[in-house]
Formats: structure tokens, C-alpha cells, sequence
């Protein structure tokens, strides 16, 4: 079967670099604008396959637009590029050359790739606002480590502090007002935070990732978090399993922050300790109860029930 045009598109903060799979010649730079945009999907068949690196927000115009002009889009995982642009053995990196792997990558790996699609007010509002959450909390927890050992500096340090927890409240605040303006959305994280261990923000951002991404079952939302373990396994040898970590980081994180408060709650206190007595390191026995939690709030989202804690006990594990 004849293959869609595919476009590989590089993106950067103000310009874009195109090529097209199959089709020798230097490729196409444009800025990454509005009217350029525009003008470049004008000349593409309906249909066809724009295919970018998720760059932050700087991808975000170019596949709105090209989704709204009736392209099929695919936003592929930047460290899933990497190493297949390494697998191929290239000797340079250009703009040009990046466009052409990623093209290349999408007409060799269209048919397991999930089409990217927009999300709707609420939500987009929610995901940009979680994100601004998590860089400015970076910012927070970088100007800790830069000025915790300077005593002179500490009085500071915490007015700037201060600042960071008023601005938190803030968007904390225009938070929880998007969710009560949707009230199927509202009714699943009020479930969610039923679940021991979530508080208002990891269930407002887990509410917001389940009504954005409609996720096949509990495993694809493991998957997609990263928390899955990967075997690394040769013959006899059973290597020593690692997270994929191929998932948003900010999501293992909450989770991991999930997973530390459940611990030491009585409800599921002795599920944590059931795990460590297997022989894991609280590190790992952590992960594990993360993993199992983020299990429960995608049963939980989609029963449309309250959490059990007596579902989860120490001989589940």
C-alpha cells in the first residue's frame, strides 16, 4: 500500500525545518508562525502525515494547525528519535538531516503510532497550567539547592520563597476553578482523591491526563508514565530491571510523591512495608506502590466508584 506524503518537520523556537520522506533536496525552512504555517499546509494533500519531536510548547502551533487542515499528526517521543537517529549511524546533525530522520521514523513506524489530537478547552487549559506548574517548581527546588548553604543569603531566600507559595496558591486556585467548571471532570478527581495518598494536586493533574488521553487499559497508562519496569534480559541471564522512564517525568514524580504519602498512612502503610519485606529497597518498594496506585486511579477514574482500601492488601503485592 502507497504511503501518505510524510513530512519530517524539525522545530525550533522561531523557525522550522521540513523534509519530505522519500524526496532528495536541502528541505524547507520557514518561520514558525501562523502565515507560514499556513502557507506551507496549503500546498499538502489532505491526509497527509506531519510528523514533529515534542519540543515543550514550541510543536504545539504546528500541530494544531496542521490537525485542524486535515493532516494526520504524529508529536513523536524526542529520546524515541534520538536513538534511532543514532541506530542509523549518521555522521552529521543538521536541522535538515533531524526533518529527514523524523520522517523517516514516521513512514517506518506509522501503524503503532497514536495520531495526536487536540485537547478540548478545559483540559488544554488544565495541561498548560500543570506544566507551568512543574517548570516554576523546578525553579523552586534549583534556588534551594543554589542558596540552602549560604547563610547570609537565607533571609532571602525565603522571601523569594514566599513569593513562590503566593503564586502557587494562585495557580492552585485558577486550578481547582477549571475543574468545578466541568462537572464530569469535577466528579473524577473528587473519586480520585478518595484513593489514599492523592491530594489536590496530584488528583487534579491525573484527572486531567485521563480526560485528555482516552488510555486502553491500566498498562498503556503505566507505559505511557514510565513506571514499567524494563527487562533487560540475554539467554540464561535475567539483567536487572530498570523504569523505562519514556514517559512526562513530572508524572513519575507525582506519583513517587503519591506513593510517600500512602506510605505512611495506616490504610496502606502495611502494603509498603509488605513490599520492603521482599527484599526492596524503600526506593524501589516506593516505585512499586506507585505503580499500584496509578493501577487504582485508572479503575477508579473508569468504574466511576470510590477507592477500597481493603482492595489493596499486603498479599496483593
Amino acid at each position: 500500500m502507497q504511503l501518505p506524503l510524510i513530512l519530517g518537520v524539525d522545530v525550533a523556537k522561531s523557525s522550522l525545518v521540513g523534509v519530505f520522506h522519500g524526496q532528495s533536496g536541502a528541505g524547507r525552512s520557514l518561520a514558525n508562525s501562523s502565515g507560514a504555517i499556513s502557507a506551507l499546509l496549503a500546498e499538502l494533500p489532505a491526509g497527509s502525515i506531519v510528523a514533529m519531536e515534542a519540543t515543550g510548547s514550541h510543536h504545539r502551533l504546528l500541530a494544531q494547525m496542521a490537525h485542524a487542515a486535515g493532516m494526520r499528526v504524529y508529536v513523536l517521543n524526542a529520546r524515541d528519535v534520538y536513538y534511532y537517529a543514532k541506530a542509523l549511524s549518521g555522521r552529521a546533525k543538521t536541522d535538515r538531516l533531524d526533518a529527514a530522520v523524523i520522517a523517516r521514523y514516521a513512514a517506518e513506524h506509522h501503524a503503532r503510532l497514536h495520531p495526536w489530537q487536540p485537547a478540548a478547552g478545559v483540559e488544554q487549559q488544565l495541561h498548560e497550567l500543570l506544566q507551568r506548574r512543574a517548570c516554576v517548581t523546578r525553579l523552586l527546588v534549583s534556588l534551594r539547592q543554589t542558596l540552602g548553604d549560604v547563610a547570609s543569603l537565607q533571609t532571602a531566600r525565603l522571601q523569594l520563597e514566599d513569593g513562590f507559595e503566593r503564586f502557587f496558591e494562585e495557580l492552585d486556585s485558577q486550578l481547582q476553578a477549571l475543574v468545578a467548571s466541568d462537572a464530569r471532570l469535577g466528579c473524577g478527581v473528587a473519586r480520585l482523591r478518595t484513593i489514599t495518598g492523592f491530594g489536590p494536586q496530584a488528583s487534579v493533574a491525573l484527572g486531567a491526563l485521563l480526560s485528555r488521553i482516552e488510555f486502553a487499559n491500566a498498562d498503556a497508562l503505566v507505559a505511557y508514565s514510565g513506571l514499567d519496569p524494563r527487562p533487560c534480559d540475554s539467554g540464561q541471564h535475567r539483567g536487572q530491571r530498570r523504569l523505562s522512564k519514556r514517559g512526562p517525568a513530572w508524572l513519575r514524580r507525582q506519583m513517587y510523591l503519591v506513593a510517600f504519602a500512602a506510605s505512611h498512612s495506616k490504610a496502606l502503610g502495611p502494603l509498603y512495608k509488605s513490599i520492603k519485606a521482599k527484599g526492596f529497597a524503600p526506593t524501589q518498594a516506593l516505585v512499586i506502590l506507585a505503580r499500584k496506585l496509578l493501577r487504582v486511579a485508572f479503575a477508579v477514574w473508569n468504574a466511576r466508584t470510590d477507592f477500597d482500601p481493603l482492595r489493596l492488601q499486603p498479599n496483593s503485592a
